[in-house]
């Protein structure tokens, strides 16, 4: 096949134009720090991920990598920022279990959630905690089970509207014909300081936030949301075996990047933060959290966190939640 002047010329310039998005990847990242976006504020479980993953990033790929914490609207302003920065590899998001909950909850998101990020790596999963206080009438996830059954008023708090603790048990709830009531709080900090003193009587957190209450002997763990009990808390038996069966809500963590960032870029992060995840020490940290380390490939993350979506999308429409 002959091609025509202005062919080959046209061919030419679509050449020239692809050369500095290449050769930004194979100069990547080298060109200046790299920014993990924990798209929530200090403290929490997403940025002590981001923090314990910074550190042996940095030292792989000879770069620095800074925390930057851009909080706010269940992590959905860090998550736009993240879509709206440059795809050349300086820019990733670290997200929570929310970034597959805001699709459905949030109008209006400044992003598609599928298509303006791709998943880089699934960091891990953790169960959720249904625990009461110590001096509670409830022993047992039965005796839960048991007043809800018989009509009687079962309150229970989480870290807010639309929180994945508070869609588990709307999930649960609806799938089984019980009726509890949902208190919202501002957070995890403020919801054990009432489970403690014993103002409400079940809340549902993460491991992290709940289990130094547990050990303290100040909460009693009823039960576990994921299929498989916590290894951090062995003896509480799961909603699933509780006469549930396939019932699984995690806690997870992932890393984003921003749509069009190169494919050779992708590979790469995708392989060293497997490595970082791999690290004893890291997984020792992570674990720590809470936090059963997953990795894997981007299509893992990628198939994980769309049946996320799809899942609590649909509880939030049964169930008519709104945001906070």
């Amino acid at each position: 096949m002959k091609f025509s002047r202005w062919a080959k010329l046209a061919l030419g310039v679509l050449a020239l134009s692809a050369l500095p998005l290449g050769a930004s990847a194979q100069a990547w990242p080298s060109r200046q720090p790299i920014k993990l976006i924990a798209v929530f504020p200090p403290g929490g479980s997403v940025d002590q991920v981001a923090r314990i993953l910074a550190q042996p990033l940095s030292l792989q790929l000879g770069q620095s990598v800074i925390v930057d914490n851009k909080g706010g609207a269940s992590g959905s302003i860090g998550t736009a920022f993240v879509a709206a920065a440059p795809p050349d590899g300086y820019t990733f998001a670290v997200v929570f279990d929310t970034h597959g909950v805001n699709p459905s909850l949030i109008p209006g998101l400044p992003y598609d959630t599928r298509k303006d990020l791709v998943p880089l790596v699934l960091v891990g999963t953790s169960a959720m905690v249904l625990a009461t206080n110590v001096g509670s009438e409830y022993k047992t996830f039965a005796d839960v089970i048991a007043a809800a059954k018989a009509k009687k008023p079962v309150n229970y708090g989480s870290i807010g509207s639309g929180s994945l603790g508070h869609l588990a048990m709307a999930l649960l709830g609806r799938s089984s014909g019980l009726d509890w009531q949902h208190v919202p709080y501002k957070g995890g900090g403020p919801l054990m300081n009432d489970a403690v003193a014993g103002h409400i009587p079940l809340t549902i957190g993460s491991v992290f936030v709940t289990k130094p209450h547990i050990d303290n002997k100040r909460l009693r763990p009823l039960a576990v949301t994921t299929s498989k009990r916590s290894p951090e808390l062995p003896d509480v038996p799961t909603v699933a075996e509780s006469g549930y069966p396939g019932f699984d809500a995690p806690a997870w963590w992932a890393v984003l990047a921003p749509a069009k960032t190169p494919p050779e870029i992708v590979r790469r992060m995708n392989e060293e933060l497997n490595k970082a995840l791999k690290s004893p020490a890291v997984a020792a940290h992570l674990a720590g959290q809470g936090i059963t380390v997953i990795g894997g490939s981007p299509e893992v993350a990628r198939i994980f966190i769309d049946k996320q979506i799809d899942t609590w999308s649909k509880v939030v429409r049964d169930n008519n939640i709104k945001a906070d």
